[in-house]
């Protein structure tokens, strides 16, 4: 425990903006995120908390805004509430839980945020829908981010994209999981003329609630991130890494997803990215994370306040 919060305070150090939980409980995962979150709000002063994301069909509206808000109000207002419809097949089969087609879990997670959101407000609120009803229920306890904490909502599909531009505040550009697992679909769904596919269902969803893709915060989940010391090593890693997915690995280092190289040519091509695409979050994601953090600092000084 102690290894595990001396690392949260260092990387809030380093210029960290955000430590991000998954919610699953196979393949590897250990932690429940949202006590795991709580224990690193106790941990921390300025480290934003977010959920990367809950399982709506892991957990009942009611209960994802009990915990959400008391979160929101144990950190000061730093919790962002990260909320997906379920996705990882080994997760359902483990837990024995049904997983429904992907347009019944979405309309469902839709479902989920409307009560969650009514939750967050003032008065005591009723619902009923396809999936959940509630009766009268008044949302404890109120959040100290007002209207409610953000919502982060992710994905690589036109629906779910679409109710992210409408609902949320910080939209995760993701790939399609709709097979239940990951693997070379996932990845050939970020190459960049996917995610200007993306970036336009984002769009449609946000003139949906009037508003507009720049009013979002766009953010970007980096699954391979490795830091070299010139560009031929970058090159060599990439195409050892590409034979997994039957790839070269010109067209992997291809994917704003990727982030191999040089620290300089790292730095160039987020900025690139973040003039392209608009994306101004960036999110390591913990599969092939480099096993150093500190190769990344100069990386996260070069960004700071850009």
């Amino acid at each position: 425990m102690a290894d595990w919060t001396d690392g949260l305070r260092r990387i809030e150090a380093m210029g960290f903006d955000t430590v991000v939980m998954a919610d699953h409980w196979t393949d590897g995962y250990g932690s429940e995120p949202m006590v795991t979150l709580t224990a690193a709000a106790m941990a921390t002063s300025t480290l934003r908390l977010q959920t990367g994301v809950l399982g709506n069909d892991y957990r009942h509206p009611v209960l994802t805004h009990r915990m959400a808000a008391t979160l929101d109000v144990v950190s000061g207002g730093r919790f962002v509430l990260g909320m997906g419809a379920g996705w990882l097949r080994s997760d359902y089969e483990t837990a024995g839980l049904p997983m429904d087609e992907p347009g019944v879990r979405v309309t469902r997670l839709e479902e989920s945020i409307a009560v969650i959101k009514w939750l967050f407000g003032d008065e005591p609120f009723s619902f009923a829908g396809e999936h959940y009803r509630i009766e009268g229920l008044d949302g404890l306890p109120k959040p100290v981010t007002r209207p409610h904490p953000p919502f982060f909502i992710g994905g690589g599909r036109p629906r779910v994209l679409r109710i992210a531009g409408r609902e949320a505040e910080v939209v995760g550009i993701g790939a399609s999981l709709r097979a239940g697992e990951l693997g070379a679909h996932a990845v050939v769904d970020l190459a960049p003329e996917r995610i200007d596919d993306k970036l336009r269902w984002i769009a449609e969803g946000a003139a949906q609630s009037g508003r507009a893709i720049g009013d979002l915060e766009l953010e970007l989940n980096h699954w391979l991130v490795r830091v070299t010391d010139t560009s031929a090593e970058a090159d060599q890693f990439l195409d050892r890494m590409a034979g997994r997915f039957d790839m070269t690995g010109a067209e992997l280092g291809r994917s704003p997803a990727v982030l191999v190289g040089p620290v300089g040519q790292i730095v160039e091509k987020l900025a690139a990215d973040r003039e392209r695409f608009g994306i101004s979050a960036v999110q390591l994601d913990a599969g092939y994370h480099p096993k150093d953090l500190d190769q990344l600092a100069p990386v996260v000084e070069a960004l700071a306040g850009t």
